[in-house]
């Protein structure tokens, strides 16, 4: 009689927030994703010494930074401190 187990029955809020923050971390997932392979497209182009293309891929990059930081996804730190590191690679 003591071994039958009680377990408390979770509330359909807290299996909302679980189903919420499930979705919420996959699209953040998707997109740094994304920006991590714009990056590595950034720094293939980089190596091939393409001028035009460096330029362009940058503003792509730096763009879905700031998405990134507006949509909560990347800390205002880190976007700033990425766009630099790679804005010294173009000037370079």
């Amino acid at each position: 009689m003591a071994d039958k187990k009680t377990t408390k029955a979770r509330k359909p809020s807290a299996l909302k927030r679980d189903i919420q923050s499930d979705n919420r971390r996959l699209k953040n997932k998707t997109y740094r994703s994304t920006v991590s392979s714009a990056i590595k497209s950034f720094q293939q182009s980089l190596s091939q010494n393409d001028a035009g293309s460096v330029k362009e891929k940058f503003g792509i990059v730096c763009s879905l930074m700031d998405k990134g930081v507006k949509k909560g996804i990347f800390p205002k730190n880190k976007a700033n401190r990425t766009k630099s590191s790679l804005s010294k690679k173009v000037s370079a």
